[in-house]
């Protein structure tokens, strides 16, 4: 009996033991909750101590996204085209950010010190690698060609910033503002759905597949080129658009802050010998969007529907104007 109780005051004491030696022990799994991980879009894995405080983007759509999630005070430099008022819908916010870039070397973005880097995949990939060799926290975001890969982007974007909560937020304040602009197009029958094809100055802009082709859909137009099967990244020539004749054509208003004569490109475009059958240029059927929204590849792209709405049906869908989704209060 006695050998037995010695037995179990040993058992007891080893038991007591472990325990205070799991106790004096760091957990490795509460140590791990105070950062986290997140996987980008090459399937690289970027660990994080905490939410990046110092954020810095390679892309214009990608400073609007971080806005849409955070405070202004969080980006530590901003794309130059932010405050040109043809191409930014994010015109007060970019004035709140000193620092502006125009695609960075890796010496200028080592200089303002970012926690992280957010860049699209394949823009300038030597970048990227450099940025990592530097050991710069390097999230590759896949350059969207749909309303859902903008999506996936926010997603993304979201949980390397530590927000992902502001993420979800944010697509259903998309999603809102995509529903109201099915609801008004929704009037517009089938044979009244006008066509559309946008004159741009990246010749290959708007094909089948493309960011802009999506936005078609949304608005409830036809993209004459997606419908002629010229794919994204393929140059509409002159016969292919005279072929096609579109009801209404979207000129560029692009000018970058002012060094580019873009009424000079519309009016050598209209005047074209080669054009003058088109009903568009015979109609003077012309719209001129926001560049801001039409090329927009962050949330914003939703009034880059909203604009190719209301230029097709006018007031059926109104005018945006100023418009930027975020989920945050800005300072």
């Amino acid at each position: 009996m006695k050998r037995k109780f010695n037995y179990f005051i040993l058992l007891c004491l080893l038991l007591l033991t472990v325990i205070f030696v799991n106790g004096c022990i760091p957990n490795e799994n509460k140590t791990n909750k105070l950062g986290y991980a997140i996987k980008d879009a090459k399937g690289n894995v970027i660990n994080f101590d905490k939410k990046p405080q110092r954020v810095l983007t390679y892309a214009f759509a990608l400073d609007g996204i971080v806005l849409g999630l955070v405070p202004t005070d969080r980006l530590v430099a901003i794309n130059h085209l932010a405050d040109d008022p043809n191409s930014s819908n994010i015109i007060s916010l970019a004035a709140k950010i000193q620092h502006k870039t125009n695609r960075p070397s890796a010496e200028e973005i080592l200089s303002l010190r970012p926690d992280v880097v957010f860049i699209f995949a394949n823009d300038k990939a030597d970048i990227s690698q450099t940025l990592q060799d530097l050991g710069i926290k390097t999230v590759i975001c896949k350059r969207p060609t749909s309303i859902d890969e903008v999506k996936e982007t926010i997603v993304l974007v979201a949980e390397a910033l530590g927000e992902s909560a502001n993420g979800d937020k944010l697509i259903k304040k998309m999603d809102a503002q995509l529903l109201k602009i099915k609801n008004a197009v929704a009037t517009i029958s089938k044979e009244q759905r006008k066509t559309v094809v946008a004159i741009s100055m990246q010749p290959t802009f708007g094909g089948r597949g493309s960011a802009f082709d999506d936005i078609c859909t949304h608005a409830g137009v036809i993209n004459g080129m997606s419908e002629a099967g010229i794919k994204d990244g393929q140059v509409l020539g002159k016969e292919r658009l005279v072929e096609i004749n579109p009801d209404l054509l979207i000129l560029p208003v692009f000018n970058n802050h002012g060094m580019v004569n873009i009424d000079k490109f519309n009016n050598d475009f209209k005047d074209d010998p080669a054009l003058q059958t088109l009903e568009a240029i015979k109609n003077n059927a012309f719209y001129y969007p926001h560049e801001g929204y039409i090329y927009n590849l962050s949330q914003d792209i939703v009034f880059g529907v909203q604009d190719v709405a209301h230029g097709a049906y006018s007031d059926i869908v109104p005018l945006p104007v100023h418009e930027h989704l975020s989920v945050v209060i800005q300072n």
